[in-house]
């Protein structure tokens, strides 16, 4: 189901001196992303062979493009919290395609998408290279499902989800769907496997819809990217991560997803409100 609303920021607009600097941000951001894409895909050549799933080189090429990008593009990025180490789940609330650099900037993580998603035009040629784990929404599936998390976290990877299901304005954090963290109680998985609540909040450039970074609904990517290029001065994002739990401590899948639910509410609450004071 896709979270929506009636109307749209009137801050998704360019004009003026608006297009030179789509024109040279998108271009900078343009070359660093596909340049180093040319070169994780080389490396890549090597490290499979050697390490399979194992990746020790490559996502070290994500995070730099993603840092880079919102050097690029003038929006602050800020980080609250120390990320977990060790193999697990990261759950974080979901707002619009700025995510996936947002969460890629301070950790080596490894996003888990719905099968359609490999599918996409030039999307999904970018999730599959940099590993992302694709999953069918189909209960059949469940046991092949938890092998390739048990083969994931046995390469010490940090798999993220947005229990979502879809996203938002960035206003607001949605019920978190209980139904992906049934594969974590898992035998094999639940006595060793750690999660850890993300909060990403967004603030607005002044003067603009608070809503200027959300991305949702029937929005379209090219126009929302276009806005977010070509806006002067930006705004910021933060993400906050919260204290890893064990999945052990929690009777069940709704338990737990309705802790971390709590968690990334109470973080998403809280800094908002810094926000706009």
């Amino acid at each position: 189901m896709t979270w929506t609303s009636d109307d749209l920021p009137p801050s998704h607009k360019v004009s003026g001196l608006g297009w030179l600097r789509l024109a040279v941000r998108g271009g900078a951001v343009a070359f660093v992303t596909f340049g180093c894409l040319l070169i994780l895909l080389v490396v890549r050549l090597i490290e499979r062979p050697l390490f399979g799933q194992g990746r020790p080189v490559t996502p070290f090429i994500t995070q730099f493009v993603c840092r880079t990008a919102f050097v690029l593009m003038g929006i602050r990025y800020r980080r609250v919290g120390t990320p977990m180490e060790g193999a697990g789940a990261v759950v974080a609330n979901h707002s619009s395609w700025l995510d996936i650099f947002a969460l890629n900037a301070a950790k080596r993580i490894y996003f888990v998408s719905k099968a359609e998603v490999a599918k996409w035009p030039g999307i999904g040629w970018l999730a599959r290279a940099t590993g992302t784990v694709f999953i069918a929404r189909d209960r059949r599936e469940a046991a092949a499902q938890v092998q390739v998390f048990k083969d994931r976290l046995r390469h010490g990877h940090k798999l993220l989800f947005f229990p979502e299901g879809t996203s938002t304005d960035g206003r607001q954090v949605l019920t978190f769907k209980p139904t992906l963290f049934a594969a974590f109680f898992d035998d094999s998985l639940r006595d060793h496997m750690s999660v850890q609540a993300v909060s990403v909040i967004y603030t607005a450039p002044e003067g603009t819809d608070a809503r200027h970074y959300g991305w949702w609904g029937d929005m379209e990517f090219a126009t929302h990217l276009f806005a977010t290029l070509a806006t002067s001065p930006q705004g910021s994002v933060t993400v906050v991560y919260h204290p890893p739990v064990q999945v052990a401590d929690f009777a069940n899948r709704k338990a737990l997803a309705a802790h971390l639910e709590d968690q990334v509410r109470a973080g998403h609450a809280r800094l908002s409100q810094v926000a706009n004071d």
